[in-house]
């Protein structure tokens, strides 16, 4: 009995409309990224998140947060996102299965990796000096350009 009352609070307008829109763009995203390529995307996606994560606290504690910072960011994650995308339907019109699917999106995971892991540093967040000096170059950059933020 319980657990019919439980399934009241499921059957919701609000759920209904979540599982229409799941149920309709399900086949969108399998026709723009191909089938068993989800964990890949779920990796980027996290990457991302982590990536504006950490750029606000960088960005916080450098004293260069803005509005436009956190809006400069969103058609950034778009492109980010539509990029594997793109490259998925390249390897289907060329007959590369997955070539440039992987290879571009694997490029994008260690392109934001570098970013999060400057961002981090930038934040004050502890990092293992390997890993610091791996993404010198990164570190290097972004305070420059925090610098150039500072001053205008």
């Amino acid at each position: 009995m319980r657990f019919l009352q439980s399934l009241d609070t499921l059957a919701t307008h609000a759920n209904g409309w979540a599982v229409s829109a799941g149920a309709s763009m399900a086949p969108v995203f399998h026709y723009l990224y191909g089938s068993e390529r989800r964990d890949i995307l779920v990796v980027l996606l996290v990457m991302i998140a982590l990536d504006w994560l950490t750029g606000v606290y960088a960005a916080e504690k450098d004293l260069t947060y803005s509005s436009d910072y956190g809006l400069n960011r969103v058609p950034r994650s778009l492109f980010l996102i539509a990029l594997p995308a793109v490259a998925n339907l390249l390897d289907r019109v060329v007959g590369t299965p997955g070539f440039l699917f992987f290879g571009v999106t694997f490029g994008l995971i260690y392109h934001t990796w570098t970013s999060l892991t400057a961002n981090a540093y930038c934040a004050g967040w502890p990092l293992p000096k390997s890993v610091v000096k791996l993404v010198s170059s990164e570190i290097q950059a972004k305070a420059e350009r925090a610098a150039r933020k500072g001053k205008g």
